[in-house]
């Protein structure tokens, strides 16, 4: 937190300390240096797609492969239920938030680490750096869903009015990616050997969310346990909003929207627990 100081009548002297309490979110701070969240996104965006043979095609293809994959196997081979939904298209909508996730989770908790040098050498706010891959990682969100709805018009569908919601989940699902990336990035600091169970927890993270299978397989008296997933509530109601399926459980998308602000707030008490020692350690 910085504190502007009257020295004398026309001089000022800034300090930079921490502020107390557990929770001390800046925002006027974080609206200070929106300009450095710009570039340090706009830099993450170019930096991945750099010297790549295909460029921007990685963002259809990363939800495209998954999609034609989970079709064949749990749709075709082994004929799980899709509510009445071609399959293609009921776990595309599924993939939507799950890739941006997945990417969100798997950059954040490295982001720290990867910007030593800059978080060594001049003061910002450091949760600057794990929001950075969150906001990139819409840019891929965009064209995955532009590739979405193609294949809605291929299949001769097209979003319903539930579509004014989507902006609502999009967000839930920046809110859960930015919190477990809070908390991996944080961590990730202080024991490296973190970075090594991000690709083990993604994986099994995707396979405890409906993606490639629906929530009505899990029995109703496990519903409120499953809930507790915060993914679970955002792809049960990206079908919904996109596909106009039957509208999910709604003590479920509460359930998994309360756990996805408690991640957050969780997430964010930590990583300013720690904050005060990232330059030191890292």
């Amino acid at each position: 937190m910085k504190v502007r100081v009257a020295l004398h009548t026309n001089t000022a002297k800034t300090i930079i300390r921490p502020a107390s309490g557990k929770f001390r979110l800046n925002w006027e701070e974080l609206s200070e240096y929106r300009d450095l969240l710009y570039f340090l996104v706009w830099r993450d965006i170019k930096v991945r797609y750099k010297q790549t043979v295909i460029g921007g095609l990685w963002a259809v293809l990363q939800p495209l492969f998954p999609m034609v994959v989970f079709s064949l196997i749990f749709g075709r081979f082994a004929h799980l239920p899709s509510e009445g939904i071609p399959y293609p298209l009921f776990t595309f909508a599924a993939l939507l938030p799950w890739q941006l996730f997945a990417y969100a989770l798997s950059q954040s908790s490295e982001s720290l680490v990867a910007n030593e040098k800059l978080i060594s050498k001049v003061y910002f706010p450091r949760i600057l750096i794990p929001l950075t891959p969150v906001f990139s990682g819409l840019l891929d969100f965009a064209i995955s869903f532009t590739v979405f709805l193609v294949i809605m018009l291929f299949y001769g569908s097209h979003p319903g009015a539930n579509i004014i919601f989507l902006p609502l989940f999009v967000t839930l699902a920046v809110i859960t990616s930015l919190g477990a990336g809070l908390w991996l990035t944080a961590l990730n600091v202080k024991y490296r050997d973190v970075r090594y169970t991000i690709p083990f927890l993604t994986q099994v993270w995707l396979y405890l969310t409906p993606v490639a299978y629906s929530a009505v397989l899990i029995p109703e008296n496990w519903r409120f346990l499953y809930g507790l997933n915060p993914m679970v509530g955002v792809v049960e109601a990206f079908r919904w909003v996109l596909l106009a399926k039957q509208p999910p459980s709604l003590a479920m998308v509460f359930i998994s929207a309360v756990m996805a602000f408690g991640l957050l707030y969780s997430g964010l008490v930590y990583f300013q627990k720690m904050e005060d020692e990232f330059a030191d350690i890292i």
